[in-house]
């Protein structure tokens, strides 16, 4: 993943310094399922997966010594992939032309995959290719292609940024395995991977052939849409259901992610600061539902308006485990398991929502975005009620300030705050893992916890769908979705919004131009809350190098700090530059020791920049330690985190509003 750049370039004094680390894109997702072979990430030996026993163990049986033994499912990666197929392309590298392009042949392929009526088997190829003015064998390849890897740059024309092995199987092979697959696999009795590989390799015996891998095999099958395994395996009324719209009401989903809500809400309630304990004002928060078992999959609480940033980490969070986000907030005796890629994202139509950037974010994780349709409440109501609860609940805290002017009736909502931003958040994260999470859901009839557990393991009624994508690695997950921009590099380095970036990974690139001389912009990307460094996009060794400030003797700031800085500065003195950014800084400093305890405002300006510090820390990677906590948080007292119930027999809660 990683590699050393050589450069004997030298710093200003003349000194040798240490060649920066590249970091290689990996977009890869691993699916645990049942029949399926893994490596072990450690010594790299093939495990076949036997049965998931909880959310993070499954008995795996070596392939070697056929023992057979519970062990952890992060400790297992992906075989290698026999067409060796890799998009470590940044989605800025992708011109509008090469992604529409892309978009075209997605549009396309579309009824193909979904196998829609009319558009299954040879006949549904040959009237697409009637429709889209290609041959049925073009829309194969590029239905292939698309299934392989679950992202549009597959389809992009000249494959930037892609790398790709020559091995193949031959044609005859490639028609005896589907024969397999389809006579064989695709049948009521539900034969298992592994059983269906052994059918391969026995008639290949028969036919005196050199037997392909199993990889091969499990490969071709990963490749079939959902509906044509349903259906083919018994499961038809499953199908139907899962696969045919029904118009006036929300599309049903029968499995865990295959829609997530995404929506911003200001809190009902006035936080304080965790200095002084006055108060600075509501925090908005970002909440991520899944449709399927109404689990909250993921949220982002800040102090700044929604932006991409907000719907970024929302989404990054939704993905990844939360193991260690409960640890970080002292969350015990209670597990989040919720996590993997959601097949569909529903939004509404807010321009946060309608960014170039997270939409090509999106579509090279897999992930679809569809807007709520105008005149259709539907489509948004699960999560606007997953809100309207969580703020009743908020209503009962100190400090609120209800929803409307009837419910306030006096009540000073500023003179009676008392959590601070941190204390929201653990109480937030108490309330749905504790509380929401475990109980009944009016519309589900179960707790949103159990259902999720159904969706995973299955029941009686209900087929198992098994442990969700995850992605093989969670720094390219972060990266994809930080905001993105292009900028030319200098022998000083590169200048953004002012302050200037070096290291010498960058040399390679100063002052270069195109073939009609014009300057060549690179592209970079940065987290907003914190701008001491940010990424570049290599784009000749198709990897990402983390560029410091040039001058160290800059703060640790977020964007929005800055640009307050450099407001101040101009006002100040007419023009802006670094060391006056500097200077202003500690004056800055030194007024807030004076002023936070008078200036709400001030307060809030100190409390969001502590913020952005905690929340860059729990998304910072082990790997890539931003820096550490500037200050240690707050303990919210036990009065205010007392929201379960300890005269409950089981843990089990009902309300009636939870709908």
């Amino acid at each position: 993943m990683y590699s050393s750049r050589i450069d004997e370039s030298k710093n200003l004094d003349n000194e040798e310094i240490i060649p920066n680390v590249g970091f290689t894109l990996d977009r890869a997702a691993i699916h645990l399922a049942k029949g399926n072979i893994y490596c072990h990430k450690q010594n790299g030996d093939q495990f076949e997966l036997i049965e998931l026993a909880d959310f993070n163990q499954a008995l795996f049986k070596s392939i070697e010594t056929l023992r057979v033994e519970l062990l952890s499912i992060h400790d297992f990666e992906n075989l290698p992939n026999p067409n060796g197929t890799v998009i470590n392309v940044d989605s800025e590298c992708i011109s509008d032309e090469d992604w529409e392009k892309a978009q075209k042949k997605y549009f396309a392929i579309q009824p193909l995959i979904a196998q829609k009526k009319g558009y299954r088997g040879v006949d549904g190829y040959e009237r697409r290719a009637k429709e889209s003015g290609v041959t049925s064998r073009t829309l194969r390849r590029w239905v292939d292609a698309y299934q392989h890897t679950g992202s549009i740059a597959s389809l992009l024309d000249k494959k930037r940024g892609w790398t790709k092995d020559k091995t193949r199987l031959d044609e005859a092979m490639n028609d005896l395995i589907k024969t397999v697959i389809y006579d064989y696999y695709l049948t009521p009795q539900r034969p298992t991977m592994q059983a269906t590989v052994r059918m391969v390799h026995k008639r290949c015996h028969e036919l005196g052939v050199e037997k392909p891998s199993g990889n091969a095999i499990r490969f071709r099958i990963n490749q079939l849409s959902e509906s044509t395994v349903l259906k083919k395996r018994g499961y038809r009324e499953k199908a139907k259901n899962k696969f045919t719209p029904k118009t006036g009401h929300f599309p049903e989903v029968l499995a865990p992610l295959d829609v997530v809500q995404i929506d911003h809400t200001p809190v009902d309630l006035i936080i304080v600061d965790d200095k002084h304990r006055k108060p600075i004002g509501r925090p908005w928060i970002t909440i991520a539902i899944d449709i399927y078992s109404r689990m909250i999959t993921g949220y982002y609480i800040s102090l700044d308006a929604p932006s991409v940033t907000s719907v970024g980490m929302c989404l990054a969070r939704s993905i990844l485990p939360k193991n260690e986000l409960l640890e970080q907030n002292n969350i015990e005796n209670i597990t989040w398991d919720v996590f993997g890629y959601p097949e569909k994202i529903h939004v509404d139509n807010g321009s946060d929502f309608r960014s170039e950037d997270l939409r090509k974010s999106c579509a090279l994780h897999g992930i679809n975005i569809e807007f709520r349709p105008l005149a259709r409440p539907e489509y948004g109501g699960h999560v606007e009620r997953m809100i309207g609860n969580i703020m009743k609940k908020v209503h009962e805290l100190p400090g609120t300030t209800f929803s409307n002017i009837k419910q306030r009736d006096g009540y000073d909502a500023e003179k009676n705050a008392s959590l601070t931003l941190a204390e929201f958040e653990k109480w937030f994260l108490t309330y749905i893992t504790k509380v929401y999470h475990q109980s009944i859901h009016s519309s589900i009839e179960k707790t949103p916890s159990e259902q999720w557990k159904i969706g995973i393991f299955g029941d009686s009624l209900s087929e198992a769908n098994g442990i969700p994508k995850l992605p093989v690695d969670d720094i390219t997950l972060r990266l994809d979705f930080m905001p993105s921009f292009e900028r030319t590099i200098q022998s000083s380095g590169v200048r953004i919004e002012g302050i200037y970036y070096y290291d010498i990974c960058l040399n390679h690139y100063v002052n270069t131009s195109d073939k009609n001389g014009n300057k060549e912009k690179y592209i970079f990307r940065q987290d907003p809350r914190d701008i001491s460094q940010i990424w570049f996009f290599d784009p000749k060794l198709k990897q990402y190098f983390k560029i410091p400030y040039a001058n160290q003797a800059l703060p640790v700031m977020s964007l929005w700090e800055y640009k307050q800085l450099k407001g101040l500065v101009r006002q100040k003195y007419g023009k802006s530059n670094e060391h006056l950014i500097y200077q202003a800084w500690d004056e800055m400093q030194s007024l807030t020791e004076n002023a936070t305890s008078s200036t709400k405002t001030q307060r809030r300006k100190e409390q969001r920049r502590k913020h952005h510090v905690k929340s860059q820390k729990h998304y910072a990677p082990k790997e890539v330690e931003v820096f550490e906590l500037l200050e240690e948080e707050s303990r919210v007292s036990d009065s205010i985190l007392d929201i379960t119930s300890d005269d409950s027999d089981d843990g089990i809660y009902f309300y009636e509003d939870i709908e």
